[in-house]
C-alpha cells in the first residue's frame, strides 16, 4: 500500500518532535519506508531504536538545544504534548506554561526559512460537542478540556505566523488513532485497553454509558496521511486525520465478542471531560491521499493478532 502515496521527498531531513510516544514511533518508521532521512528528538530512551533512525536525546523545551537541532532538517513534526485528556483540568498549566509557549518559540524560529512544520493537534478534542457530523475543519472548536483548549490555542497562533508572515506551518488533526505501539496507560487508546485487557483477563472499564462515538484510524494510516502533506502546496491549514466513521464503544466491545473473545465490561460514572460523540470529515485529506484506509473490524483484528505475540 505504501508504494501507492505519490512523493519526491527521496532524501530530506525530517525530524519527529516527541519521536518514541506512540504516533512518533510509528510515524519514525514509515517516514523510513518512504526513503527519508529521519532524526527521532525525545528526552525519554526509545523503548527499542528501529532500524534507520536517527535517534536523540534532548529537550524539547531548552531552547538553544531545539534551535540547533531543527536547523538542518527540512520537515518538522511537533508531537510533544505534557499533558493527556484525561488530566488536563488537573495539569492544564503545564500545558499553557510550557507546551504553548515553546510551540510558539518553535515556530518563530521557522519564519523566514523553507522548513516545513506540521503539528499533530488533537481531533478528538479541539472540537468539543458539535451538533453537525461528521465535522469539518472550518467549523468554530468548542474544545471542553484543557488539552483541547491548549491544542487550539497553539493552532490560532501558529494561523497568525501563517497570515502575518505568511509562511506554511501546517495543522494535522488527529481523530482518535490506535494499533501497534499504543499504551492505555499513558490516558487514551479505549481499543487497546479494551484488547489487552481482554487477553489477560482484565475488566474493561467504559466512563459513561458507552454511547460516546469516536472516530478511530488506524495508526497505519494516520501515518500515511501525515506523508501526504509533505508536499502540500495549497491554502488549507488544517486537515482532519480521520476514518469519517463513528464507532461506540458499545461497538468495539460488541466487536471483540464476535471475534469469540471473552470480555467482561464494567460502567463507571460519565467523566465531564469526554465529549459524547466526534466524528471528523475527511474528504479534505482523502483529496491528496489516495490510499483506502483500514476498515476497523480488519484494524481491530490486525492489532488483537499483533498483540498476541508482543503479550
Amino acid at each position: 500500500m505504501d508504494m501507492l502515496i505519490k512523493s519526491n521527498v527521496d532524501k530530506k531531513k525530517v525530524i519527529i518532535l516527541g519521536g518514541n510516544g506512540f504516533i512518533g514511533k510509528n510515524l519514525s518508521k514509515c517516514c523510513y519506508k518512504h526513503g527519508l532521512d529521519v532524526y527521532s528528538l525525545d528526552i525519554r530512551e526509545p523503548d527499542e531504536e528501529l532500524e534507520g533512525i536517527n535517534y536523540i536525546s534532548g529537550d524539547f523545551f531548552d531552547e538553544i538545544f531545539l534551535k540547533e537541532i531543527i536547523s538542518d532538517k527540512d520537515i518538522i513534526f511537533h508531537a510533544i504534548s505534557t499533558i493527556q485528556p484525561g488530566n488536563s483540568n488537573q495539569k492544564y498549566m503545564s500545558g499553557y506554561n510550557r507546551d504553548m509557549i515553546e510551540s510558539i518559540r518553535l515556530f518563530s524560529y521557522l519564519l523566514g526559512t523553507k522548513k516545513k512544520l506540521i503539528f499533530l493537534s488533537s481531533g478528538g478534542t479541539v472540537y468539543g460537542n458539535q451538533k453537525i457530523q461528521p465535522i469539518k475543519e472550518d467549523v468554530m472548536a468548542l474544545p471542553i478540556n484543557h488539552y483541547g483548549n491548549v491544542k487550539l490555542c497553539i493552532e490560532n497562533t501558529m494561523r497568525v505566523f501563517n497570515t502575518q508572515m505568511h509562511s506554511k506551518m501546517l495543522i494535522a488533526r488527529i481523530s482518535n488513532p490506535y494499533g501497534p505501539g499504543q499504551d492505555f496507560n499513558k490516558g487514551v487508546g479505549f481499543i487497546d485497553a479494551a484488547i489487552k485487557k481482554t487477553i489477560r483477563g482484565e475488566k474493561i472499564e467504559i466512563w459513561g454509558d458507552g454511547n460516546n462515538v469516536r472516530d478511530y484510524i488506524y495508526i497505519d494510516d494516520v501515518c500515511r496521511m501525515l506523508i501526504s502533506l509533505f508536499n502540500y502546496q495549497g491554502n488549507y491549514d488544517t486537515f482532519n486525520i480521520s476514518s469519517n466513521t463513528g464507532t461506540s464503544q458499545r461497538d468495539i466491545i460488541r466487536m471483540l465478542e464476535e471475534m469469540h473473545l471473552a470480555l467482561e465490561v464494567v460502567y463507571l460514572p460519565a467523566r465531564s471531560v469526554d465529549a459524547k460523540k466526534i466524528i471528523l470529515n475527511n474528504e479534505r485529506i482523502m483529496s491528496i491521499h489516495e490510499v483506502p484506509l483500514v476498515p476497523i473490524v480488519q484494524g481491530i483484528e490486525n492489532y488483537y493478532q499483533w498483540l498476541k505475540k508482543e503479550i
